[in-house]
């Protein structure tokens, strides 16, 4: 979903706009942090208490604007507005929630106080890059939720794949390389390159190496180490290369540019993995947090609904008891024989209460099932994505050593070579 977040100040005028009646549909989602339960003496509170710092845009606001043509869920705006606060760094700040519907599309606003305690005055949390950080998490949404991006975030997919993030680097792996769009990449950087430096730079930042082809020509290889001909991708004569770019000195050789790659590679996907399962040990706690607190929320919500049967009962058996004459009237009862009568009744009523405590037990338990296995379906798919994801990124490191390991192997053995026939020549010629 796309992000847009900034720091503000103006609560009042803030909380107006976000409740403003041109929307179908305004609920006031969730109000944490905040002694008021209305929006805008809540957000009044962040900025009385703003007053305290030097802060004047004491709030962030965001928006959460999903797809056009996705029903996104409640539990996916929250998981994401989780997401996003840890990012920023707005944990346990005070939060508003509130959802707007308008022409039967759903998006979120969440307002945040930027002013916290540190234990010996009041300051402001610092919002280093957020726009950057709220591209980060939107592309990792749209990928994560399988949603059709849009044009302006696919981009920077085209980057250098060294720089790659983790979904990025997969989702390259998925679609591979367009013939069409690899021409396109060598065209442009021959035409603002106007020497061979040049046209190196150019091809480095798009994640190629100009190196020295076998016939000392020009070549290009990928992050995967594949080798193109300049002349052949660019669409330009072979003596034309070679007038603009020269001789291919000062250029390494094919085997030393696969080597490079499949060191940097191998670095960068190692770092990748290291990261990511720092990332997915610290979602795994957040869940296990979670599954914490959800415990003790169900087991206060049990005995509570456990106090209110036993009153009930205690006092249905009251009335029950009270429908008994005593005295003359109660042995009259017994000889006519309606003692008899509010006896059975008494039962039926007794087991009637009892199925009915049952049920409302059953259904507040199924309710709570319900609850805590949508937390372990959570762990489960981050647990089968982390295997997934560590086995298919060794894997990947496992090829680039591999190749790095046989690249440098076959220089070793071709050096060696050459300095045999140089030591074997002067005997030769005597």
């Amino acid at each position: 979903m796309i992000l847009k977040g900034n720091q503000r100040g103006g609560a009042k005028n803030l909380a107006l706009h976000l409740l403003k009646e041109e929307n179908d549909h305004v609920e006031l989602h969730e109000l944490r942090g905040f002694v008021s339960n209305d929006l805008v003496t809540a957000l009044n509170e962040a900025y009385f208490i703003s007053k305290a710092t030097k802060a004047k845009q004491f709030l962030f606001s965001l928006s959460l604007n999903p797809p056009a043509n996705e029903n996104v869920s409640t539990e996916t705006f929250e998981n994401a507005i989780e997401r996003i606060e840890k990012k920023l760094g707005l944990v346990n700040q005070p939060r508003a929630i509130v959802f707007h519907e308008k022409n039967n599309r759903r998006h979120a606003h969440v307002a945040w106080s930027r002013i916290y305690n540190n234990g010996q005055k009041l300051k402001a949390v610092q919002m280093s890059h957020s726009k950057l950080k709220l591209m980060d998490i939107s592309r990792e949404l749209y990928i994560e939720n399988k949603w059709q991006m849009p044009k302006g975030m696919l981009n920077a997919q085209e980057c250098n794949p060294k720089n790659f993030t983790h979904q990025q680097w997969q989702q390259a792996k998925r679609i591979g390389k367009n013939p069409r769009a690899i021409k396109q990449i060598f065209q442009e950087c021959w035409a603002v390159s106007d020497s061979k430096i040049a046209f190196a730079n150019a091809l480095k930042s798009r994640g190629y190496i100009l190196a020295k082809g076998d016939r000392r020509g020009f070549v290009t290889l990928d992050h995967r180490c594949e080798i193109f001909s300049v002349s052949k991708w660019s669409g330009i004569k072979v003596k034309e290369v070679k007038e603009k770019l020269g001789n291919t000195d000062n250029l390494p050789s094919v085997t030393d540019a696969q080597t490079q790659i499949a060191k940097d590679m191998s670095e960068r996907l190692t770092m990748m993995k290291d990261q990511q399962q720092t990332a997915i040990q610290a979602r795994m706690s957040l869940i296990k947090t979670n599954k914490l607190q959800l415990l003790q929320k169900h087991r206060k919500i049990r005995k509570a609904l456990k106090t209110k049967q036993e009153a009930r009962q205690i006092q249905e058996t009251k009335n029950r008891q009270d429908r008994y004459n005593k005295g003359i009237r109660g042995i009259l009862d017994r000889i006519t024989g309606k003692h008899t009568r509010i006896k059975k009744q008494n039962e039926q009523e007794t087991l009637l209460s009892h199925q009915r405590d049952m049920q409302e037990k059953d259904q507040m338990i199924f309710k709570q099932m319900e609850q805590s296995q949508k937390l372990q379906n959570r762990a489960d798919r981050l647990q089968e994505f982390k295997q997934t994801k560590t086995q298919s990124l060794s894997s990947d490191i496992k090829q680039y050593r591999e190749i790095e390991t046989h690249k440098r192997e076959l220089f070793e053995l071709r050096k060696n070579k050459t300095k045999g026939q140089t030591i074997s020549a002067p005997t030769h010629e005597r």
